[in-house]
């Protein structure tokens, strides 16, 4: 695109997203024929989060719904909020219950936890979901501006019906975003609320209560006294005719419908809360006497946050100001001095670290005499904690080093797994501003996270057989495999405990041990190899126990208690990395699909003890041979002492049963509205083989290469069947699993060298 069409685009976004002011009457016409967007604040948060709909994952094992606003997906991800599903799920529950009035009115939500665990990552996601809700039809916001120029001091007598409109500049708006219907008298907007709520379609009624902001309210007292005194008939109707009132949206942001109070800001309890007088204005402004509250600066966060949300980050460097909050909620007013008050429409949110909680109980032990007593009583806590899913914070170390913004939502768990072990390439900038590639090998963001993650775990409740990598495993995805079978969390009785995710490392430790690791002049592997810039799991996991004893943020119990845990995560990372070498050396040995469908069909054949018709139209006769040979040869599971003259014995019998057609038959139940024929299934639906058939051991290996000798990997000799095989395994690794050539050579050694201790 040109230039041109660049500002052309610029344009439509802009005409998109903001509307030419309208009369009174006119807002009241488009809020009888869409009334959401006349809603109160909790009411329009609520909304705002709704609109962007919902996703399922897996978190702790179990499938949750989970809103996507968190996802941040108007930014591209990039304050994504990631896991505390239940933690988000439960805010969106009370904003349901305050915005429909139900008990919890008078509530201030407290969001809680230790640091890097997504709090204010909410925080942004809250202002970016609403500032974009904001510009989308269905979520407009308005608000009134005033213009009293002419309205005193005019020679002739007011008029009112066709004011003139001279000059813009003389259009002031609301400084706090006062909702228009609070323009109406209180019984006719008592009226006319009805006739909006009965054109809802959902259960929460609008509720507009209070009175006009007091610098609109001066405004209007203004209007109707010089009316009054020229004897208009229809005083209302003059005060709030198009000339001197229009009605207009604006786009949500930060002072403008959300107020931010930040850990840094300063001030008295008021100034922080609505804002300050201006001394030099009060000397200027016609005040009849009084402060006049177009004096006041209406920069405090409840000012700011009016019509929407307030928000307290850092919130125990204001504790002396939550005090001051405890009426905002149930009384919904505030004021400016002692003869000047102000009604608000915010959803107080409040986000803490752990001491807040620890300010917070320091009377606790006077019971019925703490002075904080009221305080606790209002606030509705949530606790955020550390992540305890692998997936989850493989992705969020992966955005903590790289630009990758994107929500992982995949398709599956297969998809999910080849995410969380891929490599990462990251662009490092040395002291000359030389940028170098450097290459985190397979599995070593899987290993960085997988520690994190067991680091977080309760070991207590662990099951007998299980360690804490498998209950890491079995949070991400619900289940594990023994064997051929898939174990679901449920049957392990595995469940989160108040203890998960409450202490461990947190991934900021994590992000700055790979980050040193990645700025590392040195090459610390095999000077003898020609591989440079490349950082393998084993080097991340040694480098984040060892620096556990001397980080300050981790006591000595914690330190010791974490280097302990590093064993099984290096026990499962060598596994994956065995797997991927044994997949690449066996990779020509695999079964071809075919004789996977082949194989299935006769042992459905033989299961119905009749010829059957496969997906082709073809007719099967059960061969007691086929299916002998396979068994043995490809899926190793018998020998030939299971079978007398090519007839399965009771063992093989059970497997084709239970194994097979109990799949099969799964299959056909869940399509028993169609047609079912056995080839309609793909051979990767049947557990067994889909685990089975892709997996090789070191036995497969010997058998298949009889001159293989795993001690002379590093340096196989020429011509040797070593040699080769390590050639077109290293071939396969960067084919089949996103190895680089380096990668894959120091893999692939590293397995070899603990293969070779157990080869003879």
């Amino acid at each position: 695109m040109n230039g041109e069409e660049y500002i052309g685009r610029a344009d439509e976004s802009l005409d998109a997203t903001y509307e030419a002011p309208m009369s009174l009457a006119e807002y009241v016409d488009t809020v009888l024929e869409t009334p959401e967007i006349a809603a109160h604040a909790s009411k329009y948060l609520l909304a705002a989060i709704e609109a962007a709909g919902t996703r399922t994952v897996i978190e702790e094992g179990e499938e949750k719904e989970r809103y996507r606003f968190f996802d941040d997906p108007h930014n591209d991800g990039e304050h994504a909020i990631l896991g505390n599903t239940e933690v988000l799920n439960a805010f969106v529950d009370d904003l349901r219950s305050i915005a429909a009035g139900r008990g919890k009115d008078e509530k201030i939500v407290w969001l809680e936890g230790p640091t890097a665990t997504g709090k204010s990552e909410l925080k942004r996601c809250l202002i970016n979901g609403l500032r974009e809700y904001s510009k989308t039809p269905e979520g407009r916001r308005y608000t009134v501006e005033w213009n009293v120029a002419g309205a005193g001091g005019s020679d002739s007598a007011l008029t009112y019906g066709d004011v003139p409109v001279e000059d813009e500049d003389d259009w002031y708006e609301s400084p706090v975003q006062v909702h228009p219907l609070t323009v109406f008298p209180k019984d006719v907007r008592a009226d006319l609320l009805a006739a909006i709520n009965e054109q809802l379609d959902d259960h929460i009624e609008i509720h507009v209560d209070g009175d006009l902001d007091p610098f609109s309210r001066e405004a209007y007292d203004y209007l109707e006294e010089q009316y009054r005194r020229q004897g208009a008939e229809d005083l209302f109707s003059a005060v709030t005719d198009p000339g001197h009132l229009r009605v207009k949206n604006f786009v949500v942001d930060i002072g403008r419908g959300i107020g931010v109070l930040h850990s840094e800001d300063e001030g008295t309890p008021k100034e922080r809360l609505v804002g300050s007088w201006m001394h030099g204005m009060l000397r200027e402004l016609d005040s009849r006497g009084r402060k006049n509250p177009q004096a006041f600066s209406y920069d405090g966060v409840l000012s700011q946050g009016n019509g929407l949300l307030t928000v307290v980050e850092d919130a125990a460097q204001h504790a002396d100001l939550l005090q001051k909050l405890l009426n905002v909620p149930d009384e919904s007013r505030v004021k400016l001095d002692k003869g000047i008050g102000m009604d608000v429409d915010t959803q107080l949110v409040i986000i803490s670290n752990p001491d807040l909680e620890a300010q917070l109980n320091q009377h606790a032990e006077r019971e019925g005499q703490d002075p904080l007593k009221a305080l606790k009583r209002r606030l509705d806590k949530h606790e955020f904690t550390y992540l305890t899913n692998l997936s989850l914070e493989a992705q969020l170390l992966r955005r903590e080093l790289t630009n990758e913004t994107s929500v992982w939502d995949p398709d599956s768990w297969e998809e999910l797994e080849t995410w969380i072990q891929e490599p990462v390439t990251v662009a490092v900038r040395d002291e000359a501003e030389t940028a170098t590639e450097k290459e985190l090998a397979p599995h070593t963001i899987e290993a960085a996270a997988l520690y994190a993650v067991v680091s977080r775990l309760d070991a207590a409740p662990v099951p007998n057989g299980l360690d804490l990598v498998d209950k890491a495993l079995l949070f991400d995805r619900g289940y594990l495999m023994e064997g051929d079978e898939r174990v679901d969390i449920d049957d392990y009785d595995v469940e989160k405990t108040d203890a998960d995710g409450d202490h461990g490392i947190p991934v900021t430790y994590v992000r700055d041990i790979v980050a040193d690791l990645l700025h590392e002049t040195q090459d610390r592997h095999h000077p003898d190899l020609p591989v440079e810039h490349v950082i393998m799991p084993r080097d991340v996991l040694n480098a984040i126990a060892e620096g556990l004893g001397d980080a300050p943020v981790f006591s000595a119990a914690e330190a010791g208690e974490y280097e302990e845990r590093v064993v099984p995560v290096k026990n499962h990372v060598f596994g994956e990395q065995e797997r991927d070498v044994l997949d690449a050396m066996m990779r020509d040995k695999r079964v071809d699909e075919s004789t996977v469908e082949e194989y299935i069909e006769h042992v459905y054949a033989w299961a119905s003890d009749e010829q059957i018709e496969n997906a082709r139209g073809e007719y099967v006769d059960p061969d007691p041979l086929k299916m002998k040979v396979f068994e043995i040869e490809h899926l190793g599971r018998f020998d030939e002492d299971n079978y007398a003259d090519n007839d399965p014995d009771e063992a093989v019998e059970a497997f084709r049963t239970d194994k097979i057609i109990t799949a099969l038959n799964r299959h056909a139940w869940q399509r028993r509205d169609e047609e079912f024929r056995v080839g309609d299934v793909s051979p990767k639906e049947i557990p067994v083989i889909k685990t089975v058939l892709g997996s090789h051991d070191w036995d497969d290996v010997k058998r298949t290469y009889e001159d293989f000798d795993p001690r002379q990997w590093d340096n196989p000799p020429s011509g040797t069947e070593t040699a080769r095989l390590k050639e077109k395994t290293v071939e396969n690794m960067v084919d089949m699993r996103g190895y680089s050539e380096a990668t894959a050579e120091l893999t692939s050694r590293h397995v070899m060298s603990q293969v070779s201790y157990r080869w003879d």
